[in-house]
């Protein structure tokens, strides 16, 4: 019964996928960084917009050299330059302790021996560090280490339980493991993209424009 069920869920999210493609074209995905460099930046938009965390990540550097430099310096000068990404005073130790944890276990700031492991085990590495969640694990792997991971941030959340697709009590951290096993992992970071755009533009968290959206048929919340 259960794998009938996934079965269904699996064909009803490539259903969407090719209504929101037909609707708003292919996804312009985000070029990543390597992949140090992209876990900075993640933990920089935890809680912000990308563009904010995108000044922030600018101004890091353009202070430092390079992650290496950044490593060594003290959370009391890294804080000033993230400041327009807020909570730095939770972010500045966050990445200090990342970029440890990763120089203590590898012996350098190296995250592509991720690669050659399996895709759940590469995850849970990451998500081993304290302060890197399941959507910076999965930005980090799927943005700069090709392997399939599916992104859940706000957007994410809000959209795949109103249409149905995880139940409305999910927590996002559980949303990740639940829509992994139904989305095909060559989908993943476009049906991530697809459904960010979506719950920006329709999908609105205060004011849905439920009156133009193309998945509303077959919408929990359109449906009332």
């Amino acid at each position: 019964m259960e794998n009938t069920k996934r079965a269904s869920k699996a064909r009803e999210c490539k259903s969407i996928l090719s209504t929101l493609q037909e609707s708003y074209g292919p996804a312009n995905w985000r070029k990543g960084y390597e992949p140090i460099s992209e876990l900075v930046f993640t933990i920089l938009t935890q809680n912000t917009s990308d563009k904010n965390a995108e000044k922030a990540f600018n101004k890091l550097t353009s202070h430092f050299a390079d992650m290496d430099q950044l490593l060594e310096a003290d959370i009391t000068q890294i804080q000033p330059l993230i400041a327009e990404a807020g909570l730095s005073n939770i972010k500045a130790p966050r990445i200090k302790n990342a970029l440890e944890t990763i120089k203590a276990r590898r012996g350098a700031l190296d995250l592509w021996f991720l690669q050659a492991l399996p895709p759940k085990q590469a995850k849970e590495w990451l998500r081993s560090i304290d302060g890197v969640g399941p959507k910076t694990a999965a930005v980090v792997l799927c943005l700069s280490l090709g392997i399939p991971a599916l992104p859940v941030d706000t957007h994410v959340h809000r959209v795949t339980k109103r249409i149905g697709l995880i139940e409305p009590k999910v927590s996002a951290e559980r949303a990740h493991d639940e829509l992994e096993a139904i989305v095909k992992p060559a989908d993943m970071l476009e049906f991530h993209m697809q459904i960010i755009r979506h719950g920006r533009t329709i999908c609105q968290s205060r004011s849905p424009r439920c009156q133009e959206c193309p998945l509303a048929r077959d919408c929990r919340y359109a449906m009332g």
